[in-house]
């Protein structure tokens, strides 16, 4: 794995996860009450023995430059690097990043200098646990040119995903990025040629792209160099490649999920608390998944009730009752809170006893969650204000709204209250 470059895709302004992307690029999104989604790509890359790791990124990338230097630093005596390249203005590229390819294509002269065989083109926005060394070794057994990571899907998501149809050798013999109506249907398979038994293969019909592809060093700078006006991969340099080249489709079995819309990444953080065993698990010691070390006291819990939850590093909790959630690092719950089904991003800071008693006698409103108030079917980001009293629980079973003066919006009925935001005593959503 030596010979193989990472090259993680950090995606673009991050709209389907507005507003956790309002002032952090998506990659630098907080998941599962201690990680980024960056740490998923990256800690694979690194089990998987691929040390030299690109990160492209455009947008609000300051808190990912941050996180990514402070987490990631190999030895002196070793060429590993996890190193972020943003999107910058050259005589040849004036402009941003057009695509997933351009970004690539922006930046190939830099990835050239490497004395590689393969890149490696990864997703920022995925949670799964997957040994990258398999999937190199699959696309050099088959000798092929490009070889995409799929997996079998069902009717209902199939119309969000790249799907392709495989011959029986694996070979990828058609491809159509996000097809609707007719054309959705027209790219039925018979998955069984997947492994899959006669029920499973009618559930998942679809053979779906999960974005992940290893490309033969030359092949990829030959289709970037040929073609400078297609920009992305799944839209038009794979499909346009499936007749010339050896495109292979490589089964992944394990748990995978796309979490770049906000009712994704609210499901999948809380599926984190299932029992006994949730979908994805953060325990396991043989590919553990890296972050930033904080070196966080224990939290503390003074008389509290929780229930199938995951509380992070240095929380202060004080006799209120936590259920089915998900609490990030430095969270500070008071008493009489109830938190159900939610996941409480934390904060980046500590505030003193002393910093905390001046604001509430000035009349202001402490970081945390006040005393008395229930967050029930919601995502509140870092460094959030909520008073005493406050109801957020959407009784109205709104879908959307979009309440930025107010502190909050509603995403697929998915209470998100921004950053910094202060939402004050008494208040209902």
């Amino acid at each position: 794995m030596k010979r193989v470059l990472g090259i993680i895709l950090g995606g673009g302004a991050g709209t389907r996860l507005y507003p956790l992307t309002k002032l952090r690029a998506k990659p630098a999104v907080p998941l599962a009450g201690k990680y980024r989604l960056i740490d998923i790509p990256v800690s694979n890359c690194i089990n998987s023995d691929i040390q030299k790791i690109y990160i492209l990124t455009q947008y609000n990338s300051a808190s990912l430059n941050r996180h990514i230097s402070r987490t990631y630093n190999f030895a002196g005596f070793s060429d590993g690097f996890v190193e972020v390249l943003a999107a910058q203005q050259t005589s040849d590229s004036p402009g941003w990043f057009q695509g997933t390819a351009d970004a690539v294509r922006q930046y190939i002269w830099l990835m050239q200098e490497w004395d590689l065989d393969e890149y490696l083109i990864l997703s920022g926005d995925h949670l799964y646990r997957m040994d990258y060394s398999q999937f190199v070794q699959r696309h050099r057994e088959t000798n092929a040119d490009i070889t995409l990571s799929v997996v079998p899907i069902d009717e209902q998501r199939a119309s969000d995903f790249g799907l392709m149809k495989i011959d029986k050798s694996g070979r990828v013999v058609d491809f159509s990025e996000k097809p609707k109506g007719e054309a959705l249907h027209a790219m039925k398979v018979d998955t069984t040629t997947l492994g899959l038994d006669a029920k499973q293969a009618v559930e998942k019909p679809y053979i779906a792209s999960m974005g992940i592809y290893v490309f033969k060093k030359e092949v990829l700078e030959h289709l970037l160099q040929k073609s400078p006006d297609q920009t992305d991969f799944g839209k038009e340099i794979i499909p346009g490649a499936a007749a010339d080249y050896n495109v292979q489709a490589y089964l992944f079995d394990g748990y995978w999920e796309d979490i770049g819309t906000i009712k994704a990444f609210y499901d999948a953080n809380l599926a984190l608390t299932h029992q006994p065993q949730p979908p994805f698990s953060f325990y396991d010691e043989d590919a553990p998944i890296y972050t930033r070390a904080r070196y966080l006291p224990p939290s503390k819990l003074l008389d509290c009730q929780v229930t199938e939850s995951i509380v992070g590093e240095g929380c202060i909790l004080k006799e209120c009752r936590i259920e089915h959630s998900v609490l990030g690092i430095r969270s500070r719950v008071s008493s009489g809170c109830v938190i159900q089904d939610s996941l409480l991003m934390g904060s980046d800071f500590y505030q003193s006893f002393g910093e905390r008693q001046g604001e509430v006698e000035n009349k202001k409103i402490p970081i945390g969650i006040g005393e008395n108030s229930t967050i029930r079917g919601a995502i509140v980001d870092k460094n959030a204000r909520i008073g005493k009293n406050v109801q957020i629980l959407n009784k109205e079973k709104i879908e959307e709204a979009d309440r930025e003066n107010l502190g909050f919006y509603i995403r697929s009925g998915v209470v998100v209250v921004l950053k910094n935001a202060t939402i004050p005593d008494g208040f209902t959503i």
